[in-house]
C-alpha cells in the first residue's frame, strides 16, 4: 500500500503508524504483530470478523490499553498513551461501538463532560448549546441538546457519540460502525461530510461490517483476521466478495428468503395500538397489523419513529393507551412480560448490552435470563443448573457460539458471539412469534449469515417473525411483507420483491409519502 500523501497534504509522515502491535489476554492473543499505516487526510477502513482484534487494536490506539509489544507513531512521532486523555490531547477521538453515555444526563451534558466551557467562574452552557446545534446542523445529526439521553434510541445515541468527538475538535477520528442505524440517504450525507473533513486534513479510521460502504468511502483498507493483518488493499482493486473472502474465508452472504412459507394461520394480531409519552405526545398512533405463521413482517423506519415503543408494548414492558394485542387467538394486551414469554414470545432486543445479556454473568446464567420459569432451566420451583448448562452447551454447538467454556462471563465474548447466544436462547423453547429488533446489528458477515439462516429455518417451521432493522438490504431480503413506520404511524406498505433501498429510504423520511 502506498504511503504517499494525498494532494494538498502538508506532511509526508503517516497520521497513524502501528508497528508490530501485539496484545495478549489470559488464554487468548487478541493482536499478533499487527502493522497498519494510515495516510494523513484519508479515510482508512479496518475490516474483520467480530473477535478478529479490531476493537482491541483501536483501544490500544486510544490509550485504553497498553500494547504488550510494538510501537505507535502519530504524525511520524513515536508515542505512548497512558490513558484516553493522552490520546485526546494528541487529537484522537473515538466513537465506540458500545456507547459511553450517561443516561441520566442531557445530550449537552454528555457532550461537554470533561470539556466544560467556562465563562468567568461559571459554565457557559449557552455557547456550548450553540456549538452543539451548529455541529448537529452541519453534519445532519439532528440532535436536540437538551433531551435526556435515557429517552434516546440507539441511533440517536450513536449520533451523540459522533457529536462528542467533533465537539472536541479531534483531527484523527476512530469511527466504529457509525452508519449502523442510518438510512441510505443519511449514509450518503455522512459520507459526503467525511469527504469534506478529509479535504480539510482530518484523518478517519472507519470500522464497518458493511463492505459496500467500505468500498464507497475508504481510500485504503486493512483486513484483520484472527488478530493479525492479512491484507492492505485499495478499494479499486477489490470487490465486496473478495473482502469477505479475506475476512472470513467465504463468499459474502446474501439476505434472502427464497420460497414463501406464509400460511393462513394468524399468530400475532395488533389492532389500533396507541401509546403516548409522559407528556401526552402520541409515540404510537393507531398501529394495526397481522403476522401469520411462517411469515416475516419487516418494519422499516428512521430511528426514533416509534419502533422501540412498539417492541416494548408487544413485550409488555410498556402499557398501551388503546388497542389490543392478540397472540394465537388470546388477548394478551394486559398480560405481564412473563406471561407473554410463557405464551411463546421470543425477543431479540435492539441493544444486547442494555437488554440482552448480563455481561458479568456466565453464558449458562444468560441462557436462563428471561426463561427462568420454564424447563430446562427449572425443575419444579427450583433452578435446574444441570439442565440449564446442558442446554447452553447445545446452543453453543448449534449456533456456533465461539467460547472456551459456558462458564466464562458474557463480557469475554465478541459482540457477534454474544448475539448468537441471544438468538439461540430466544429460538429455544419453541416460540410461536419472535420479536427481532436489529438482530444482526454490529456483527460480522459470518455471524450475520448464521443469524439469517436460523431465522429462515424457524420461518420454515412456521415461526412468525416481526423484524425491525436499520439494514434495508436485510429488511428487503428477509421480509415477506414490508411496512414503514413514520412518526408513530404505519404509513406505507411495500413489496420486498420490487422495492429498492432508495424507495424505502424515501418512504422512511416522508419524501414522496405514500399513505398505506
Amino acid at each position: 500500500m502506498s504511503t504517499e500523501p494525498p494532494a494538498g497534504s502538508t506532511t509526508l509522515a503517516p497520521a497513524v503508524q502501528l508497528s508490530g502491535i501485539t496484545k495478549r489476554f489470559p488464554g487468548v492473543v487478541a493482536n499478533s504483530d499487527v502493522d497498519i499505516t494510515v495516510r494523513a487526510g484519508t479515510v482508512h477502513a479496518l475490516v474483520g470478523e467480530n473477535g478478529a482484534g479490531k476493537s482491541t487494536l483501536m483501544k490500544i490506539l486510544y490509550g485504553m490499553q497498553p500494547p504488550d509489544e510494538g510501537t505507535i507513531a502519530i504524525d511520524g512521532v513515536p508515542t505512548a498513551f497512558a490513558s484516553p486523555a493522552d490520546a485526546i490531547r494528541a487529537g484522537i477521538g473515538m466513537v465506540h461501538q458500545h456507547f459511553m453515555l450517561a443516561d441520566n444526563l442531557t445530550v449537552l451534558e454528555n457532550v461537554v463532560l470533561g470539556s466544560e466551557p467556562r465563562k468567568g467562574l461559571g459554565l457557559d452552557f449557552t455557547a456550548a448549546r450553540a456549538r452543539i446545534r451548529e455541529i448537529s446542523d452541519a453534519y445532519g445529526l439532528d440532535i436536540e441538546p437538551d433531551r435526556l439521553v435515557d429517552d434516546l434510541g440507539v441511533g440517536e445515541r450513536q449520533r451523540v457519540e459522533i457529536l462528542k468527538v467533533l465537539y472536541r475538535g479531534a483531527r484523527i477520528l476512530i469511527l466504529d460502525e457509525p452508519t449502523a442505524v442510518l438510512v441510505p440517504q443519511e449514509v450518503d450525507e455522512l459520507f459526503g461530510n467525511l469527504r469534506e473533513l478529509k479535504a480539510e486534513g482530518l484523518t478517519i479510521l472507519f470500522i464497518s461490517h458493511k463492505l459496500d460502504e467500505v468500498l464507497s468511502v475508504a481510500d485504503d483498507i486493512t483486513v484483520i483476521r484472527r488478530g493479525t493483518t492479512v491484507a492492505s488493499v485499495s478499494p479499486a482493486d477489490v470487490t465486496a466478495r473478495k473482502l469477505a473472502e479475506l475476512m472470513v474465508g467465504s463468499a459474502l452472504p446474501v439476505p434472502e428468503l427464497r420460497e414463501s412459507t406464509v400460511t393462513a394461520t394468524e399468530v400475532l394480531t395488533v389492532t389500533g395500538l396507541t401509546v403516548t409519552s409522559a407528556d401526552g405526545r402520541p409515540v404510537l398512533d393507531d398501529i394495526s397489523f397481522t403476522i401469520h405463521a411462517g411469515e416475516v413482517l419487516g418494519i422499516a423506519g428512521v430511528e426514533g419513529n416509534g419502533q422501540a415503543e412498539l417492541v416494548e408494548a408487544l413485550m409488555g414492558i410498556r402499557t398501551p393507551n388503546a388497542g389490543t394485542i392478540t397472540l394465537a387467538g388470546r388477548d394478551i394486551t394486559r398480560d405481564s412480560t412473563r406471561h407473554r414469554r410463557e405464551a411463546g414470545m421470543g425477543y431479540i432486543p435492539e441493544d444486547r448490552h442494555r437488554q440482552g445479556v448480563l455481561l458479568e454473568a456466565t453464558l449458562w446464567e444468560n441462557r436462563v435470563l428471561g426463561h427462568q420459569t420454564r424447563p430446562p432451566n427449572v425443575r419444579g420451583p427450583l433452578l435446574d443448573r444441570r439442565g440449564a448448562k446442558a442446554d447452553t452447551e447445545r446452543i453453543v454447538a448449534e449456533y456456533d457460539v465461539r467460547t472456551p467454556s459456558i462458564d466464562v462471563n458474557a463480557a469475554a465474548l465478541s459482540g457477534g458471539n454474544q448475539q448468537k447466544l441471544i438468538v439461540g436462547r430466544e429460538m429455544s423453547g419453541d416460540p410461536v412469534v419472535l420479536i427481532a429488533s436489529h438482530p444482526t446489528r454490529g456483527v460480522d458477515v459470518g455471524a450475520q449469515a448464521a443469524i439469517w439462516d436460523h431465522i429462515r429455518r424457524a420461518r420454515a417451521d412456521r415461526l412468525a417473525v416481526l423484524l425491525i432493522s436499520a439494514d434495508l438490504d436485510e429488511l428487503i431480503g428477509m421480509s415477506d411483507t414490508l411496512a414503514v413506520i413514520l412518526r408513530g404511524r404505519l404509513v406505507a406498505e411495500h413489496d420486498p420483491a420490487t422495492v429498492t433501498p432508495e424507495q424505502l429510504g424515501s418512504a422512511m423520511t416522508g419524501a414522496g409519502r405514500e399513505e398505506g
